[in-house]
């Protein structure tokens, strides 16, 4: 294969010359193991390649790619006529032809439509971006003369693409034995939008599921048995009014007073420490005493009950405390450097050429939020912190206060960490909430007697946490959530309260009836492959001991076990049945404040001319478009 060749500085040996590729390549340059040459088939272009000088298969990548159907014959001529390269040339130019043709066959008007009916769900682009100059002439010239759908079609796309995600959803909920919802009103441009997002936990794979289910206008004057009625109404609709373990929703949220007179157990949601002010404001009226309408429980949402102790139990502690004069006085200088950066494009300049890298302002009123951007503020040096305030005309933080917010974040650190946890939400479980919290209390009380400034902060924040999630802490479900997440399993309880939960536990799982789950899971696919299969009357099931005895053995295995991951719930099948009941349920609202949020683009004025109904169709499509196969088809 390796042929000599005199390169005018001595004799080379290298793959170009190839009887198969010695007369389409020449050569150009020696580079130790590679040289580099010249595609002659390409000319008059300069194509120059780099490739080994003991393998020809850049060569033939090149050939396959850029020459289509060249043919690599040997030539017993070292030298080429000119009008040699003008018919392979002619030759290239026929088979840019042919496949392009090809191209154009597979690149259909339906494919077009497709994906711009997805850029415009996905993205949440204005229905009118169809009828502008510039995307029909980008559309026209990429697909070599298709054009892009009309306002009609796109419609009827929406309508069709609805009904399918509906009925392929309803089917999925039909084989999922609980789920959880979300829900929550929003107040956007003079009008009130109601939101359900459903979650599941898949059997076999143990995977966090999620779907949107509702995102309509209310409209009037909203009262307690309308917003009732618009719960129970898409339960029913779907199918899961009999599935729902419980429904999560803020704590300060109108939702607690609907589930108060609705809840299908009476659970009383009133709270000592009085945080659901002004509930008579956004909902007016009394509930009708004829209506029939049952609501699951109701989940206080644990991200919303730390937001609320980190802002108004720590306030009312720092107001209170000795430092709060130096508190004010810290927090004013970094609000202004966030102001000026915020609003003057020259401040937002100086931090970047100043830390060579954006300084995050809190856009968001959001206490984790402003905690990520005092993590900037303090990662400045002394001498980067002078120039920004010099230049922002701000004034400068003394060293006392820069070692007041280096405390803070330190201290505080865990309870931004916490946050975080809870406002995931594939990982997140109900089973997650209570290690979280005695995690939190624990790594809050390490900094309390080292802390100068925050000390007394500290105790109260503990207590808080202590009021606040007290009832949480006495929920037997709560306590089962933990216990069936083998992440957690007993090691949050107190030695001498592991044997009492272990019998809790047992007298759980012995109500699990696992010929049931198997039905579920394959009586929709039943195969005969052979007469065992065909006379098959179902398994006998075990007399009380024996199913007693193999409970107690299942738990007591599972307890001493010391796998993390949820796999490991695959060889206790009882105990995966208590982690799918308990733990379905989501400890925050996190997913419905992202069915609001949508980067701004959610409810603008271009989208206006939309209808109700269309608004909540684009809504949930672009949600649940890596749920439904119809959506990505």
């Amino acid at each position: 294969m390796d042929l000599e060749y005199n390169a005018g500085c001595g004799e080379t040996k290298s793959a170009i010359h190839s009887w198969r590729y010695r007369h389409h390549f020449s050569y150009k340059a020696d580079q130790g193991k590679n040289i580099i040459v010249q595609c002659n088939l390409c000319l008059p272009r300069v194509n120059l390649l780099s490739t080994s000088k003991t393998s020809t298969s850049n060569l033939k990548k090149h050939l396959d790619r850029a020459h289509v159907g060249c043919d690599a014959r040997p030539d017993p001529k070292r030298g080429r006529k000119k009008e040699d390269y003008n018919g392979e040339e002619s030759s290239h130019g026929q088979l840019k032809k042919i496949k392009a043709e090809i191209l154009s066959k597979c690149v259909t008007q339906e494919k077009i439509d497709d994906l711009i009916f997805n850029y415009i769900v996905e993205d949440c682009q204005p229905f009118h971006v169809l009828e502008q100059p510039g995307f029909k002439k980008l559309i026209v010239r990429l697909t070599e003369g298709l054009h892009p759908m009309d306002r009609v079609t796109l419609f009827s796309k929406v309508d069709v693409s609805f009904s399918r995600m509906r009925e392929e959803l309803i089917s999925k909920l039909a084989g999922v034995q609980y789920v959880c919802t979300t829900a929550d009103l929003w107040t956007v441009g003079g009008g009130t939008f109601f939101g359900m997002t459903c979650h599941w936990i898949d059997g076999n794979s143990l995977e966090r599921k999620s779907a949107a289910l509702g995102f309509a206008r209310m409209q009037g004057r909203l009262k307690y048995d309308s917003v009732a009625a618009r719960i129970h109404d898409i339960h029913v609709a779907y199918g899961i009014e009999s599935k729902v373990q419980t429904t999560v929703t803020d704590n300060a949220s109108p939702f607690v007073n609907v589930f108060k007179e609705f809840a299908l157990d009476g659970t009383d949601c009133s709270d000592d420490v009085g945080v659901f002010e002004n509930v008579c404001a956004v909902l007016e009226g009394e509930p009708e005493q004829d209506m029939l309408l049952f609501l699951p429980t109701i989940q206080r949402c644990a991200s919303h009950t730390l937001e609320q102790i980190v802002t108004e139990d720590f306030w009312r502690a720092v107001s209170q405390g000795p430092m709060c004069q130096l508190y004010y006085s810290t927090m004013s200088k970094v609000y202004s450097i966030w102001t000026k950066c915020h609003h003057l494009q020259v401040g937002m300049e100086a931090a970047e050429e100043i830390k060579k890298m954006a300084l995050f302002v809190p856009a968001v009123i959001r206490w984790n939020v402003e905690y990520c951007a005092l993590q900037k503020i303090v990662s400045l040096t002394e001498r980067e912190l002078t120039e920004l305030s010099a230049r922002l005309d701000v004034g400068r933080l003394q060293p006392e206060e820069m070692d007041f917010l280096k405390e803070y974040v330190t201290v505080f650190h865990p309870l931004a960490f916490a946050l975080e946890l809870f406002q995931a939400e594939q990982k997140c479980y109900l089973g997650l909430v209570i290690p979280t919290v005695l995690s939190l209390k624990n790594k809050l009380n390490e900094h309390k007697d080292s802390a100068k400034y925050f000390g007394d902060v500290i105790v109260a924040m503990v207590s808080a946490i202590e009021v606040r999630f007290r009832e949480l802490f006495t929920s037997d479900e709560a306590k089962f959530a933990t216990a069936t997440t083998p992440q957690f399993r007993l090691w949050w309880l107190a030695a001498s309260e592991r044997d009492e939960m272990c019998s809790l536990l047992a007298t759980e799982a012995s109500q699990v009836d696992l010929c049931d789950v198997t039905e579920i899971t394959t009586t929709q696919n039943i195969t005969i492959k052979s007469e065992d299969d065909f006379f098959s009357y179902g398994s006998a099931k075990p007399t009380a001991h024996i199913q007693e005895r193999g409970v107690t053995e299942e738990i007591r295995k599972y307890v001493e076990g010391t796998g993390k991951s949820l796999e490991c719930l695959q060889d206790f099948p009882r105990v995966k049945q208590l982690f799918l009941k308990y733990n379905t349920t989501l400890p925050s609202t996190a997913p419905i404040q992202r069915l609001f949020s949508q980067k701004g683009n959610l409810a603008t004025s271009q989208r206006n001319f939309l209808t109700d109904d269309y608004f909540e169709r684009i809504q949930m499509l672009r949600y649940n478009i890596n749920v439904c196969s119809v959506l990505n088809s």
